[in-house]
């Protein structure tokens, strides 16, 4: 394969405007990328990226590069990818890209291979697809491999099912961990896109809908608020008794899935595990039900046991929108195949939220190339974190109050109490 593998370059222009426009919404990651360019931190160093190829992942990149870094990028979902933005990144950019929109699973899998035989000292992940794919078929270079970053949920669950397992053979950051991205992207970002994702798909009005949200994480909460705030009465779905009960004293009505399926207008699931919603589900839902997922992977829904119960299937109806008619006649609208709705159909979360996980990714980036990291799943360390925090802060004219020198000792001593 060549240096890319994009849908055409011909599009670079209008991606190119695109990145730019997401740039001026992310000035934490510019002053970033303003420091690296006269320290060149990452000089030398291979990076490859399996990121959803958007704008605000193309300033990551070009962040990456600026400091000195030979990067890759591949797309981490078949349907997630900007064609317009891999296209700008080749030809504006020099970044390596293979990344299409709409790419079938064997070209999505020869991407991930491209970025893997760019034989990467650092790597970033939104899911553990890579990581997964350099311990199964490119162990010889394991030992060339620094530390991998990961972006999500449910990448990190994989990636601590390794480390249980003995699998692990790399050092690892749970990225998504990070109070700057998961209190934020996960909750801001998540929420807001989602719903444009769902709306942009289907043009419903959401106010008067019963909303049903699989999953009260922090993808949930925030996408229960932005439902609520568009006038919909929001039902949650747990498995956790806590989150469960903390969606509860939230104002939601909590309840199992099989009931909420009974009078559900609109199901999203945000869980990152597999068959939340099944068959069973399937067959209590009413006649125009519409599902979509905002989790990760598209296991979030039982496609293959919807398409069992179905007499037919209508891809039709509308762009990122299936129909699935029952045997009973009821019919369920499947949303962007199941995949994540607010990059299928939408944008991705809001530059301005990504300013803080790229950051993160960026700053995370020079940690692991000057410091040698043991083979665990890391935590972002606290004062990297603070520091993004500060500066997004700065940047949004806010200011806050320093400890004095009472508070401080104040905080640090044991003697005084009432």
């Amino acid at each position: 394969m060549s240096n890319h593998d994009v849908k055409d370059l011909g599009l670079a222009p209008l991606g190119k405007q695109r990145i730019l426009w997401a740039d001026r919404n992310m000035p934490v990651l510019a002053s970033i990328r303003e420091r690296f360019k006269k320290e060149r931190p990452l000089e030398g160093m291979r990076f490859s990226a399996c990121l959803h190829v958007t704008a605000e992942t193309a300033n990551l990149m070009r962040t990456l590069s600026t400091g000195g870094a030979d990067s890759v990028l591949c797309a981490s979902n078949p349907l997630s990818t900007q064609d317009d933005v891999a296209a700008s990144l080749v030809a504006d950019f020099d970044v390596k890209t293979y990344s299409i929109n709409g790419e079938d699973n064997d070209t999505y899998y020869d991407h991930i291979k491209a970025a893997l035989e760019h034989r990467p000292q650092i790597t970033f992940d939104d899911g553990a697809d890579l990581v997964s794919m350099l311990h199964n078929d490119y162990t010889d270079q394991i030992p060339e491999v620094k530390c991998s970053m990961e972006e999500t949920t449910t990448g990190v669950i994989r990636l601590e099912a390794m480390k249980n397992d003995g699998a692990l053979k790399i050092p690892v950051v749970a990225v998504n961990d990070a109070d700057s991205k998961h209190l934020f992207d996960n909750r801001y970002g998540t929420g807001q896109s989602t719903i444009d994702g769902i709306i942009r798909a289907t043009d419903i009005l959401l106010a008067g809908k019963t909303f049903v949200v699989g999953g009260y994480g922090m993808c949930g909460r925030g996408l229960a608020s932005r439902a609520k705030g568009m006038g919909a009465q929001v039902v949650v779905t747990e498995v956790d008794a806590l989150r469960a009960l903390e969606a509860a004293m939230d104002g939601f009505e909590v309840m199992s899935m099989q009931k909420a399926a009974e009078i559900g207008d609109i199901f999203c699931t945000v869980t990152g595990n597999t068959t939340v919603l099944e068959k069973k589900h399937f067959e209590k839902m009413k006649d125009g039900a519409v599902v979509a997922n905002s989790g990760h992977f598209n296991v979030e829904i039982d496609i293959d046991s919807l398409a069992a119960i179905s007499r037919s299937v209508n891809t039709d109806v509308r762009d990122y929108v299936d129909e699935y008619v029952l045997e009973n006649g009821n019919r369920i609208y499947l949303l962007g195949q199941g995949r994540l709705i607010n990059l299928v159909a939408a944008e991705g979360h809001p530059a301005s939220v990504m300013d803080m996980s790229f950051s993160v990714q960026a700053l995370m980036a020079e940690y692991t190339v000057k410091n040698d990291l043991k083979v665990e799943v890391h935590k972002v360390p606290r004062e990297i974190d603070e520091s993004v925090a500060s500066l997004k802060l700065s940047t949004m004219g806010i200011e806050i109050d320093d400890l004095t020198t009472k508070q401080k000792q104040y905080l640090e001593s044991w003697e005084e109490g009432t």
